[in-house]
């Protein structure tokens, strides 16, 4: 496909915070976007040139988004891969439903890993308490089980200490499909933003170190902090799965650091990441123009970081501050969502410092 020229129509499925930061990218480049989303007054609805609402499985509107943009890419790994197959029929989908199922069931995904060479917790898929049990004597105590499908900011996921608890954790994440995973001492966890263009290049964000908070990510800080050798194989493993994909677009990867000096992917998301929302102050060309860049076939900006970051986000009730946050000399975001509930990210603010130097910097 050729590169898509100023005027062009990017279809996002999804229609929340980060389709909504993806319309804004797009429009700096000249770009409209159409959103399609299932539920009334999404955040990007905002923003976006156009918004479909309708159903995941209503193939008339799915036809008739089709014939109204040149690509189509995602915010949220949740749409059904038959609603992204269908597209498939008449326009490019960027990424594709290949990387969306493999993304949607964490036991394909661990195993798509495996088949890379690349390093994950041990694991083993579970279909009831009794193979919870039996998991034990593979992944070892204590583990996490988490549902095979859907499942975020810590939802979806239960402890294992022992025997004795499996038919506990079983009842606790809803009796469904799910895998059982040797929870990991890490010493850190980082995320790897990778974009890879139309043409098969690919650019990473610098590696950022994530904090985590009840399940819900906290902080993301860059420079990591990790020496550079770590945060060069983090970029390998990245780039290793984009190309194995055939990715087109930006991937978030998740991994775990230690013990010692080993890196464990834990998950990647087939889109822009929320850990990698500090590239909006701290690079020239952030996480959201160059998803789109890459879904439009133009060039790969270049991610290189000016400053350093922290980004936080602002959950729940914490929004209300808007007003203190708005005068720090910091970069706010407010995600214009109607319902303030516990737990949900309703912002994000970050806050930058001149760069160091030295490793991992």
């Amino acid at each position: 496909m050729a590169p898509l020229p100023p005027g062009s129509t990017v279809g996002i499925l999804g229609g929340g915070q980060l389709g909504r930061m993806l319309s804004i990218a797009a429009a700096r480049l000249g770009l409209r976007t159409h959103v399609f989303e299932p539920a009334p007054d999404p955040p990007a609805g905002d923003v976006a040139h156009r918004v479909t609402t309708a159903a995941w499985d209503d193939e008339a509107a799915l036809d008739a988004f089709a014939s109204t943009v040149d690509v189509v890419t995602l915010e949220v790994e949740n749409v059904p891969v038959a609603a992204v197959r269908r597209l498939e029929r008449t326009v490019p989908v960027r990424p594709g439903a290949r990387a969306l199922e493999i993304a949607q069931d964490r036991v394909a995904e661990k195993a798509f890993a495996a088949g890379l060479g690349i390093a994950t917790a041990p694991w083993q898929a579970v279909e009831s308490a009794a193979d919870v049990r039996r998991a034990l004597d593979r992944t070892g105590a204590p583990a996490l089980l988490k549902t095979r499908r859907l499942g975020y900011d810590g939802k979806g996921q239960a402890r294992v200490g022992r025997a004795g608890d499996a038919a506990g954790a079983w009842d606790a994440i809803g009796g469904v499909p799910a895998i059982l995973e040797t929870l990991v001492p890490f010493e850190a966890e980082v995320s790897v933003i990778a974009a890879r263009g139309a043409e098969g290049r690919v650019v990473c964000f610098d590696p950022g170190l994530n904090r985590h908070e009840g399940g819900i990510l906290r902080t993301t800080t860059v420079p990591s902090g990790l020496p550079a050798a770590v945060e060069a194989e983090a970029r390998e493993m990245a780039g290793r799965l984009l190309a194995a994909l055939d990715y087109v677009g930006v991937m978030g990867v998740e991994l775990f650091v230690g013990p010692g000096p080993a890196l464990l992917v834990n998950e990647v998301a087939p889109r822009v990441h929320n850990s990698g929302h500090w590239t909006i102050e701290a690079c020239l060309v952030d996480q959201f123009q160059q998803h789109v860049r890459a879904v439009a076939g133009w060039p790969l900006g270049d991610g290189s970081r000016h400053s350093d970051a922290e980004m936080t986000n602002l959950i729940g009730a914490e929004a209300d501050a808007w007003r203190r946050l708005a005068a720090e000399p910091a970069g706010l975001h407010l995600y214009g969502k109607a319902e303030v509930r516990p737990g949900r990210k309703m912002g994000h603010v970050t806050r930058l410092a001149p760069r160091r130097t030295g490793s991992g910097a």
